[in-house]
């Protein structure tokens, strides 16, 4: 008899995955469910707290008389308080009252109507910031019994806008007068427009501090002569049955992301041959490179290089920039050369585009060079003349470039916006401030009102601020905008170290350089790189001194003295 042989193993793991991620499904979907009903009970329960609380507040205003309807520090005064802190059902709630007087337009306006405070508004704003939070607000008016109130005082008008001229709306602006009695510490807020009127102020001259703010955004306030001789925008003052008009831009903050980086470069002017590798035909005398001569002739041509341009740390090539003088009939054509295996040759064309013929205008944009191909250049120059009696003259080259990064540079940030002067006359900037790149050359500059700013460097780091990018000198920074700023430095002084093997003359890698001055703290040490080299910067015009050692020689220390960019060959003996 054929026998059904039953199958008794249990889920397969594919079935048991299924079956958990069913579980967790539904789980899911009711954790979510239950999460919702919650969050629902939660706000309709703070919604009708806040709603009894507003309501509370209110009937306390209706139960005093017309002219003790105010706010404590407000306009108008009253035992009111601007704010307060309640509990309720384990829910904390914020209780904000606004008490104003109302110019109607239906009998005109300060200040053509010369009883402006027709009547006062309420607003009862009830807020709780958990994580159902939300607001209540209730608003009411209180007008007088009979005949409108006779108080005197005057109107404040406040407009606030932002960068484009529009109105700001929910705008805080905190008011505080201590020359009037009672003293006046409120807080209002800008209507949809932008706008504030508090009619009834007490007169006062140049009494109001007015600062305006509003969250993730500037500020703008007034200042008063105590400090500052003359601001810009003095204390407001309020006359009787008179109108007074200020207005103030805030808008968004923004940011500046900033790199420090270091420029270097090779420069002649020519007081001696120096820097100059080869040169024929080619007279070099008083700061001036001329062409040679014979019985009184200029020869018609002479060629000259530069010294081998080999930088420590390239991060990128930049710039070459000529100076020269060039009567009729002469010309000089520069051209850039680069290190091959075998000595130096033109860069091609199709990686500078007419090298090959020469450059007559300065500068020579280099930036397109591949500094992994073009490690190490050369200047040369082609003097012409096809009248012997007038020779073309070179003043002065500079090749520039870049090094990565620069850690701890000091350097000042200033916006063109002026808060007023000071006793002599000078003009006292909303924002200046010196600032500093942090240990991996950067900084953040946040929370910046939109302006022209101009970055300035310090005479305290011994770096000089070269170049600015985007633009320079000045950069404009507009609402919200996280503006990328490259700031390059170059040092005053600095020193190449140079190390190679003393009988094959070939560079060693990851030797120990380390530079000491005692007086002046300094103790800092590098590895040389693949070329043998450690560059220190920025320096002091000062002596050092110079301890080199590296696995398998023998070490050695000397003293050196920086001046300018300083550099220095060591040549280790081997063990």
């Amino acid at each position: 008899m054929l026998k059904i042989k039953k199958n008794h193993q249990g889920f397969t793991l594919v079935e048991i995955v299924v079956g958990m991620a069913l579980v967790i499904l539904v789980f899911l979907g009711i954790y979510g469910a239950l999460v919702a009903v919650l969050r629902t009970v939660g706000q309709t329960t703070a919604e009708a707290i806040a709603i009894t609380l507003a309501n509370q507040k209110m009937e306390e205003v209706r139960n005093l008389a017309y002219n003790q309807v105010g706010t404590s520090g407000g306009i108008p005064s009253g035992s009111i308080a601007q704010q307060e802190n309640v509990e309720r059902n384990k829910i904390s709630f914020n209780i904000r009252t606004t008490i104003i007087y109302i110019d109607d337009p239906f009998d005109g306006v300060a200040p053509v109507d010369t009883l402006p405070i027709d009547y006062k508004r309420v607003k009862i704003q009830v807020s709780w910031p958990s994580w159902m939070g939300g607001e209540f607000l209730l608003i009411s008016d209180v007008a007088p019994k009979g005949i409108e109130n006779t108080q005197g005082g005057g109107t404040l008008k406040i407009k606030v806008f932002d960068a484009s001229g529009n109105g700001v709306s929910q705008a805080d602006v905190h008011l505080v007068n201590l020359r009037v009695t009672p003293n006046i510490d409120a807080t209002y807020k800008t209507d949809n427009t932008g706008g504030l009127v508090l009619a009834g102020a007490p007169t006062s001259t140049e009494g109001y501090q007015i600062t305006v703010s509003k969250g993730g955004f500037s500020q703008e306030r007034t200042y008063g002569s105590l400090e500052m001789a003359n601001p810009v925008k003095p204390h407001s003052s309020v006359f009787e049955a008179q109108v007074t008009e200020i207005s103030f831009a805030i808008d968004k903050v923004a940011f500046f992301s900033v790199a420090t980086h270091a420029r270097e470069g090779f420069d002649d002017d020519f007081n001696t041959a120096g820097k100059i590798a080869s040169s024929t035909d080619i007279v070099v005398s008083g700061g001036e490179v001329k062409l040679d001569k014979i019985s009184g002739v200029y020869k018609d041509i002479g060629v000259l290089e530069s010294n081998s341009i080999n930088p420590a740390g390239l991060l990128n090539w930049d710039r070459v920039y000529f100076l020269d003088s060039q009567a009729p009939n002469t010309l000089i054509r520069y051209q850039v050369l680069f290190a091959t295996g075998s000595g130096y040759q033109l860069v091609p064309d199709s990686d500078l585009a007419n090298n090959s013929a020469g450059y007559t205008v300065s500068p020579i944009n280099l930036a397109s060079l591949d500094i992994d191909l073009y490690t190490n250049l050369k200047l040369r120059a082609t003097l012409t003349t096809s009248d012997s009696a007038f020779s073309p003259i070179i003043l002065a080259w500079h090749l520039i470039y870049n090094t990565p990064l620069i850690d701890n540079i000091n350097f000042h940030l200033k916006g063109s916006k002026i808060l007023g002067t000071d006793t002599v006359g000078n003009n006292i900037y909303k924002y200046s401030q010196s600032l500093n790149s942090n240990s991996s050359g950067q900084a953040t500059v946040s929370n910046l009102e939109w302006d022209s700013y101009l970055f300035l460097s310090t005479t305290t780091t011994g770096m000089n601020l070269t170049e600015i990018l985007p633009s320079s000198p000045s950069v404009n920074l507009l609402p919200e905008q996280n503006q990328a700023i490259v700031l390059y430095f170059q040092a005053q002084n600095t020193l190449l170290v140079k190390v190679k093997d003393a009988s094959s003359s070939s560079w060693i890698f990851g030797a120990s350089v380390r530079l000491i001055n005692n007086p002046l703290g300094y103790d800092v040490s590098e590895l040389s790189s693949s070329k043998g080299e450690a560059f220190f910067t920025p320096l002091a015009n000062s002596s050092y001194q110079l301890q080199i050692s590296a696995l398998g020689y023998q070490a050695t220390s000397t003293s050196i003295n920086v001046n300018g960019n300083t550099v220095k060959n060591i040549s280790l003996v081997a063990e």
